[in-house]
């Protein structure tokens, strides 16, 4: 996953797709808006505390005190459960980050060709993601990671990694805090959605610059046509 997403239909949209009551989260029936969500920057994320379910904004990024470098968007399915960087978050910090769809970045000559990945269905979308709990505070860099996975059939051509993507019937397992750390694993590996689940195609590559939002982000569009990121 090279780092962007659209998170741009509102609360409501997502909540229902989860089966939420409005006694259980607050509805909202605004859209969100984000059609460009970039690293360092807060999403809002589904999350578990004292049994109650909430949405809060946290920081895309984590870099604890220890960690010298750039704060980490991303971790690998494969290992977080058992890593260094990620197994006390795997433990305790699980979340949600619903989605419209993720933009990754294929090679096409000297340019990369950025793309629009979403559900065939335009169903909503929940990356498992892990981080510092409780996110009803402000941890400063220690905010959130999405959970990746390999991509195969097809989409492995635009990108060797994707996020990973549950069903919707997984993710209030995933965020409780009964579920113990080896279930957890288990529902990485058995309810996420397949490759065979999304549909991809060719974008502006205005997509590029953080600053560009708007609908026009996410429409196909014919490859020759794409113009040069403001």
């Amino acid at each position: 996953m090279c780092g962007r997403f659209a998170q741009y239909n509102s609360r409501d949209e997502y909540f229902d797709a989860l089966g939420l009551t409005p006694d259980e989260v607050i509805y909202d029936p605004e859209p969100i808006g984000r059609y460009n969500v970039a690293p360092g920057t807060n999403v809002l994320l589904l999350n578990e505390r004292e049994e109650e379910i909430h949405f809060d904004p946290v920081n895309w990024g984590y870099g604890p005190e220890w960690w010298h470098k750039q704060p980490l968007i991303n971790a690998r399915g494969e290992t977080a459960a058992t890593g260094r960087m990620f197994k006390p978050l795997w433990e305790h910090g699980r979340a949600i980050v619903p989605a419209d769809g993720w933009f990754e970045w294929k090679r096409d000559g000297k340019a990369k060709q950025p793309y629009f990945i979403c559900h065939k269905k335009q169903e909503p979308l929940f990356f498992a993601a892990i981080g510092r709990a409780p996110y009803g505070r402000d941890h400063g860099r220690e905010g959130f990671v999405i959970v990746t996975a390999a991509s195969n059939q097809g989409m492995v051509d635009i990108h060797d990694r994707r996020p990973l993507v549950l069903r919707a019937d997984a993710v209030r397992e995933w965020l409780s805090a009964e579920t113990t750390p080896e279930r957890a694993q288990e529902i990485a590996r058995d309810a996420a959605l397949p490759e065979t689940a999304f549909t991809w195609h060719p974008v502006t590559r205005k997509v590029g610059n953080i600053h560009n939002q708007g609908k026009s982000l996410i429409e196909a569009i014919e490859p020759d046509s794409v113009g040069n990121a403001d």
